[in-house]
Parts: structure tokens; C-alpha cells; sequence
């Protein structure tokens, strides 16, 4: 049974193509988000007129004609068939996005992750994976990637192809909050990226700052060896699922599973606690990390750890590095588990 799990290395969840394809949707604190329960900040006016525009793309629909997109048919619509959500993390791109997906009145339609869209192709084949997509009427990529051109590209012709047979799509992409031009150069990076078909995708720009930031700030909070262990044994003895792991146990038994799944091996978890946390000099293991606190974070799981402070582990120049947005992201969201 699931809270007899005493720790995540436990779990050795398996790569599964219909598995991932079935996980297409919204996370669970994304549920039930929909235009309506979201909550402009009245000092960003771009946040409510991000919202208003993307729900009148939600509810366009799409015909086909003939088009020299790809040599194949392109989407006719009212507007164009692509949305980018452009913003630093934390002012509700995901929410709008996932409103987006319950809104659209298509029966068929996706919402993933860039890392859950290319581990599918992985899985099921290029081909084939276009295949199971056909006939969307909306896709959703959350946190689209600019890091690696060779996925960058996959996703541009998958999706030139998908829009080309009459689907919408909607994207996001992590950008770090104070960028310069407030995240202006994230919009020019996702449509020099997937120039093919830029010409395809209308810019939103969402400006604010990180909601997570409102409520907690600072560093992740961290316990001493006892208070954890006391903290463990108290919410285990309420009935609840805690997991209990070192950090580098944790991080070794990553790199045994596709990060595809990590959703499983985390489901059922009620809490995470992990012990021994120190600073990560491999930049492979602290990408790992970021995928699976990414998942923890959609999941809304509450951490609890000792050692350094999660949100102070990636050390050397990783925050200035190439991947800076990623860190910079998941910092936020340690701090946010940390303190939930």
C-alpha cells in the first residue's frame, strides 16, 4: 500500500509510452484553474490582458486549408494558432495555460511539460508520436526549452506538423524574474529558436513578480537531524505518506530513472524528507534535481530537510551559467516546499 512507502529509492517506475501520452493533462493544483480563479495583480495590467486575450484564443476554432507550410495544410483561425506566454516565473503563465486547456472545447488535447513532449517522441518514435497527437485541438507546453537545439528542433517540426493538420498551440517558457526587458529576450529566444514557424505564434507579455515570494522569501528552511526525524515520525504516525532519503541517495537513484516518470515515483508521497542536503558540484546531477523538484512542485508536496538550505545548493557559477533560468526557477520553489 502507498503509505507504507518509507522512501523514494524504494521506486523504480518504468519508461511507458501510453503512460506518458495518459499524463498529458494539467497537474493536480492545476485542476481546476480556469480564467476566472485567476487573480490579476492591478499593478501589472499585462497579467489581466494576457488573460483576456488567451481566453478568447481557447475558445477559437480551427478549419483547415491549403498552405505552404511543410508542403501540408496550415490551420486557418480567427487568429494565429500559436500563443507564447512571456514572463518571469511566478505570475501565472501555468495557471493561464492550464485554463486555457480546460477551456478549449476539444475533446482531444494535451498539456505537458517540453521534458514530457520530447520523452514522448523518445518513447513512441518521431512518427509515431505525431500520430498520437494528430487531431489535438489544443496542445500545451509548459516551461519550453531553449537549452538544447537538438530537442529544440524535434519540437519545432512536431509541432509545425501538428499545427499544419489544424491544432493550436499554446507555450511557455522560464524566464528569471528581473531579467532585462523583463523577459523580452526569452520571447525573441523561443521565436529565433523555432523560426520555421514563428511567424505562426503570438507574444504575450506577462509582467509581475513571483507570487511564491509573496508569502515566503529567503532561503528554504532547514531542520536540525533530530527536529526532522521528530518531524517524520509525528506526520507518519497522522496517517501520512513520508518519505525519508538521503540526499545523495536520492540523487543517484535519479540517475537510474527516466525523468519522464518521475510523477511516479512520487505519487502517493504526502511529504518529502531528505537529509544530509549539501551544495551539488556536477552540473548532471543539479539538472536532475531541477526535473524532479519540478514535479514535486506540480505535485505541491511539502519538503522537509537537513543540512544546507535546498534553495542554496547549486554551487560553483551554475547560477550564472547557461541553465541560470532553471536554477533560478527551482530555487523559488524550494523555498515555496520548504515553507509549506
Amino acid at each position: 500500500m502507498t503509505h507504507q512507502l518509507k522512501a523514494l529509492v524504494e521506486r523504480h517506475p518504468e519508461l511507458d509510452a501510453a503512460g506518458i501520452l495518459a499524463s498529458l493533462v494539467p497537474p493536480a493544483q492545476f485542476a481546476h484553474a480556469s480564467f476566472d480563479n485567476y487573480i490579476p495583480d492591478e499593478e501589472y495590467p499585462s497579467q489581466a490582458q494576457a488573460r483576456d486575450t488567451l481566453q478568447t484564443f481557447s475558445r477559437g476554432s480551427v478549419t483547415s486549408k491549403p498552405s505552404k507550410l511543410f508542403g501540408r495544410k496550415q490551420a486557418n483561425t480567427d487568429s494565429l494558432p500559436g500563443v507564447y506566454l512571456d514572463g518571469g516565473f511566478g505570475v501565472g503563465k501555468t495557471h493561464l495555460l492550464a485554463a486555457a486547456w480546460h477551456e478549449s472545447a476539444g475533446r482531444k488535447k494535451f498539456f505537458g511539460t517540453f521534458l514530457q513532449y520530447t520523452s514522448l517522441v523518445g518513447a513512441l518514435g518521431y512518427q509515431n508520436a505525431v500520430e498520437a497527437m494528430s487531431g489535438a485541438s489544443l496542445i500545451c507546453i509548459d516551461e519550453f526549452e531553449l537549452d538544447d537545439p537538438g530537442d529544440t528542433m524535434v519540437m519545432t517540426r512536431l509541432l509545425g506538423e501538428l499545427i499544419s493538420r489544424g491544432t493550436r498551440v499554446a507555450a511557455t517558457s522560464n524566464t528569471p524574474p528581473h531579467a532585462l526587458g523583463e523577459g523580452r529576450f526569452a520571447a525573441a529566444d523561443f521565436l529565433r529558436e523555432i523560426h520555421a514557424m514563428a511567424a505562426n505564434f503570438e507574444t504575450l507579455r506577462i509582467d509581475g513578480t513571483d507570487y511564491r515570494k509573496r508569502t515566503a522569501s529567503g532561503e528554504a528552511l532547514v531542520l536540525s537531524a533530530k527536529d526532522l526525524d521528530a518531524a517524520v515520525e509525528s506526520e507518519r504516525a497522522e496517517g501520512r505518506c513520508v518519505t525519508l532519503d538521503s540526499f545523495d541517495a536520492v540523487l543517484k537513484h535519479l540517475s537510474t530513472v527516466h525523468p519522464s516518470t518521475y510523477v511516479r515515483l512520487i505519487a502517493g508521497v504526502d511529504v518529502i524528507a531528505l537529509t544530509d542536503v549539501h551544495v551539488l558540484m556536477n552540473q548532471t546531477d543539479a539538472l536532475r534535481f531541477v526535473a524532479f523538484i519540478d514535479r514535486v512542485y506540480d505535485a505541491q508536496i511539502p519538503l522537509r530537510s537537513s543540512g544546507v538550505a535546498l534553495s542554496t545548493i547549486f554551487g560553483g557559477d551554475m547560477i550564472n551559467g547557461g541553465y541560470r533560468k532553471k536554477y533560478l526557477r527551482c530555487m523559488s520553489r524550494l523555498i515555496a516546499l520548504t515553507n509549506s
